[in-house]
């Protein structure tokens, strides 16, 4: 059985209206964006968020901040972004797209690299420069990939001293952590919270069609948020793009919009895309639009036909080697003051 347009996917929603639908050209599919709470904050996002790595990618700035500006006007309210994407000019061109009155319409999020305290309220000051915002809606510690993570975060003058500083002063609303590496280490990072008295308030982790057959996120981690009330939000949709292109999922007739709208199918309060351009966009806002939520039965059948090529992880490249570990090759970045 071929997951494509026949057979289990028949009615399922993963598709709307075909390859059209991705977007020719700079056209964007028009409808209601659908809209979750964040865990327990109280904040309304978009299902789709617009991942901040790739707005930097963009061709120039006016590239840049058009895809930012359609989004917002298609719906989209959840920016991401990291202190240390694209040398910084994520930030740059973020913070430029988001002038005229758009800053005022998004819930905007960064991350920073500083595990100490120092390294962390600098990081903080120079994202609200860059961005050019007075307060940034989430910052959250970024790639939480090593054991040593929790404690050094969680230890004398280590960044969450920053990060709880900078919310009592009104720099930032809420505080959060992302990784790509290990459920183990997520797992250690929410129990070294708990064992401080912190909680954090949103996690942000892969979910995706690959994820659930090995070391999975969604399996371990997801649930444990949940029930505390933290809002997760679902990374790597499509593995950074490596599951498609020359991927293992073009053989099996999964298309970008199947695997955007696996984790929109999970608890998630919003699922994280790189939009390189109009058709990206255009691509994501059109699985959000025409999202419904999947039977268990089609569910299975989804897993089922990823489950060869996703046993072992080698798909996953973020979570068997470096290729994605920015603070690995920069080290420098976990205790640097500016970049």
């Amino acid at each position: 059985m071929k997951w494509g347009l026949g057979g289990a996917v028949a009615g399922f929603g993963w598709r709307r209206r075909g390859a059209a639908a991705a977007g020719a050209g700079d056209k964007l599919p028009e409808g209601k964006m659908p809209m979750r709470a964040l865990g327990r904050t109280g904040v309304q996002v978009s299902l789709v968020g617009l991942g901040g790595y790739h707005i930097g990618r963009a061709p120039d700035p006016q590239t840049a901040a058009r895809i930012v500006r359609a989004a917002i006007d298609h719906g989209v309210n959840f920016m991401d972004n990291c202190w240390d994407y694209n040398d910084g000019k994520s930030h740059l061109w973020m913070g430029r797209a988001l002038r005229d009155g758009y800053r005022r319409r998004v819930f905007l999020m960064t991350k920073i690299d500083g595990r100490t305290r120092k390294a962390a309220a600098e990081q903080i000051d120079q994202s609200l420069r860059d961005l050019g915002t007075e307060m940034i809606d989430l910052i959250q510690v970024h790639e939480v990939i090593r054991p040593s993570d929790p404690a050094r975060v969680f230890g004398p003058d280590g960044a969450i001293e920053a990060l709880v500083a900078a919310r009592k002063a009104g720099k930032i609303r809420f505080i959060g952590f992302t990784g790509h590496k290990s459920p183990e280490i997520h797992l250690a990072m929410l129990q070294a919270a708990s064992a401080h008295g912190f909680a954090f308030d949103t996690v942000q982790m892969p979910v995706n069609v690959m994820d659930a057959h090995y070391d999975s996120f969604e399996r371990r981690v997801l649930p444990v948020a949940q029930k505390s009330g933290v809002a997760v939000l679902a990374m790597k949709p499509l593995g950074s793009g490596v599951f498609l292109g020359s991927g293992p999922l073009v053989a099996r007739d999964i298309s970008p919009t199947d695997c955007l709208r696996y984790p929109m199918a999970s608890p998630a309060s919003v699922v994280i895309t790189g939009c390189e351009s109009m058709r990206d966009l255009a691509q994501a806002l059109d699985a959000a639009y025409g999202f419904r939520p999947p039977t268990e039965a089609q569910r299975k059948a989804l897993l089922a036909h990823t489950a060869p090529v996703a046993a072992k992880g080698q798909w996953e490249k973020y979570k068997v080697s470096e290729m994605f570990d920015g603070t690995a090759r920069n080290p420098r970045w976990l205790e640097a003051a500016i970049l």
